[in-house]
């Protein structure tokens, strides 16, 4: 009887260690996408809507100066 509670309590302080180093994981994850996130935002913002072309045969439709 003692070793099978000696076992509950090894097992259960176990998963308490493996809980605690996937949260800590979790956050370095997320502070990770939040940073891409950030990153992708500057990008976008930065980036200028480039205009169509206003007289010739190229690029009056479809912008082909990308």
């Amino acid at each position: 009887m003692d070793a099978a509670v000696n076992n509950m309590v090894n097992a259960t302080l176990d998963m308490r260690q493996a809980q605690a180093i996937q949260q800590a994981q979790f956050s370095v994850f997320k502070e990770a996408l939040d940073g891409q996130a950030a990153q992708i935002t500057a990008l976008m913002d930065g980036a200028v809507e480039a205009q169509l072309a206003t007289s010739g045969s190229v690029g009056t439709q479809i912008n082909t100066t990308a």
